[in-house]
């Protein structure tokens, strides 16, 4: 573990930053190896530091951004610098999120991608991040003309931190393939829909059900592997089905992407293979 403090450098729908506490004290006291396979902003990663670690997500363009930063800091930070020295006007906006689409076209994944892919993430509608069937990014600009992009100590320190771990892009089965008997896997899993007749719509973003049942069916296996596995995810019928056999707790959460104030509290589930009920109250 380092001593250094790191905080996500995107963020990310579905981000932990809220439940960091809740999921702390629900980790195991040791583990060997640390697999992270939907790592997103990587909320818990950061905030843990841990030693041994293995982290993966399934959209190029974040662990196309994870790996520049650890490989080529300076250049990032100085491409980053550049956009933070105009102002973020609703044309300049538009001008960067037109230049991100065309190295998305291109698959030109070079170091400025990933300065873009941050820019904008700062600088869009909620942080979210979000293409269209053409596959080119089309979240709006969020109005505000000053907002930093960078913490510049932070991306250094997540560029050391980073050196010591491993980073991949494939399926979620195929990321956590090799935890064996006492490695800790935390699954961060895209949301099941809290309406159970929406899944046409997040089976765009790549997660239908039927992909939540495969992930239900691996949680399992590496249970019965003797890996530590912990899950967070929506309080929906569906996911209290897949994991009735382990233990399920519920935490209250604000959920901060949500467009109408008032449907922005709810409750998701941590789910695990090992220990007890938790006495901390819920966040």
């Amino acid at each position: 573990m380092s001593s250094s403090n790191m905080e996500p450098f995107v963020k990310w729908a579905g981000g932990k930053r809220q439940m960091l506490e809740a999921l702390r004290i629900r980790m195991p006291d040791t583990w060997k190896h640390y697999y992270e396979p939907f790592v997103g902003g990587g909320a818990l990663m950061f905030h843990q530091k841990p030693a041994c670690a293995f982290i993966n997500d399934i959209n190029r363009e974040l662990i196309h951004t994870y790996t520049e930063i650890r490989d080529h800091q300076d250049s990032l930070i100085a491409a980053l610098a550049s956009m933070d020295q105009v102002t973020c006007t609703k044309e300049f906006y538009y001008q960067m999120r037109e230049r991100y689409n065309d190295k998305l076209k291109k698959k030109d994944y070079d170091t400025e991608m990933a300065a873009l892919f941050i820019y904008l993430n700062k600088h869009c509608f909620n942080g979210l991040y979000r293409v269209n069937t053409k596959g080119c990014f089309n979240v709006p600009w969020n109005q505000k003309k000053q907002v930093a992009s960078m913490d510049i100590e932070n991306i250094r320190q997540i560029s050391g931190y980073l050196k010591s771990v491993t980073i991949t892009c494939q399926d979620f089965e195929a990321a956590a393939s090799d935890a064996e008997e006492g490695d800790f896997v935390y699954f961060d899993s895209p949301y099941a829909p809290l309406n159970p007749d929406s899944f046409d719509s997040y089976t765009k973003e790549g997660f239908a059900e039927s992909e939540h049942r495969r992930l239900a069916g691996l949680f399992r296996k590496l249970a019965e592997r003797g890996v530590l596995c912990m899950l967070t995810n929506h309080n929906t019928e569906l996911i209290r089905e897949l994991y009735a056999d382990f233990l399920l707790e519920e935490i209250s959460v604000r959920r901060a992407i949500n467009s109408d104030p008032k449907k922005r509290t709810g409750t998701e589930v941590i789910i695990r293979n090992y220990g007890e009920v938790s006495g901390t109250p819920a966040p």
